[in-house]
């Protein structure tokens, strides 16, 4: 029938933005008609695709739809030719394009994009996070962390925090020094959210003679001095001891190694 105005329903499986983004865009190209658009998002189940479609044959309305479900697609088809209501599919063509030119399978989850960008955003947000609470610029990051890294300098924190980041976990690490107490947020936050690290003495002692050299200073400094290294690492253990946190021997494992142990046991809720 024509004079009347347009309904469009635009249903998706998400939020429908898509969908509706193309709809307002094809109505643009009519100049004076005016148009009602009509979003239903989170569609997921042939219950609530009758339910659209009985109030869309009182309306006549058009059907705009991202449903990425195929059973869902043959069924909003198939119900709305009963209905004769016209239907456009706006992702399935260039999804079966894609599927053939390369040969894959797609995955038809729905909602996938805000995923994908949620996923995003939480690493970079966790970078950040990384970034501003590292060697202990600001204790109080560990009240917000996920993963809370303890330990004696050139354990390994830092290079962990960045990693531990990018899979969008929040890392706060905090340097621990005889001569400094340690602040107060490590003792009041869950103990199964620190992880404290450990390294040989040994081990320690190269690593920090060897950053003294790129410092261009003397490997004798108090700072590579296997009695001072020992004296740290003692004491390092008596904090974690009074924490009851997990520790981690770092001395043989890549940062990954160690990445993989702690996001186990974060996920498992040990």
């Amino acid at each position: 029938m024509t004079g009347q105005i347009p309904v469009i329903y635009v249903i998706s499986d998400a939020l429908g933005e898509t969908a509706e983004f193309v709809s307002r865009a094809a109505a643009a190209q009519f100049n004076g008609i005016k148009t009602k658009i009509r979003r239903v998002p989170y569609v997921q189940d042939e219950t609530h695709i009758d339910d659209i479609l009985e109030e869309a044959v009182e309306e006549q309305a058009i059907l705009v739809y991202t449903l990425v479900v195929n059973d869902l697609r043959l069924y909003i088809e198939r119900r709305a030719m009963e209905k004769n209501l016209i239907t456009i599919d706006i992702l399935s063509p260039l999804i079966s394009a894609l599927s053939e030119k390369t040969g894959f399978k797609p995955k038809n989850i729905p909602n996938i994009t805000y995923r994908l960008d949620e996923q995003y955003f939480r690493k970079v947000e966790a970078v950040e996070f990384a970034v501003k609470y590292d060697d202990g610029k600001d204790p109080r990051g560990a009240l917000y962390a996920d993963v809370v890294l303890i330990g004696v300098s050139r354990t390994s924190k830092t290079p962990l925090s960045m990693y531990l980041a990018h899979k969008g976990i929040k890392t706060a690490n905090i340097p621990l020094v005889p001569e400094v107490n340690p602040p107060r947020e490590i003792f009041i936050i869950p103990p199964n959210k620190i992880f404290g690290l450990v390294l040989s003495p040994d081990k320690l002692n190269q690593i920090r003679s060897e950053r003294l050299k790129t410092l261009g200073l003397g490997a004798s400094a108090d700072y590579a001095n296997l009695n001072r290294i020992m004296e740290e690492l003692e004491y390092a253990e008596q904090i974690m001891k009074k924490i009851g946190c997990v520790t981690i021997n770092t001395t043989t494992r890549a940062v990954e190694e160690t990445a993989s142990i702690i996001m186990q046991k974060i996920y498992k809720g040990e």
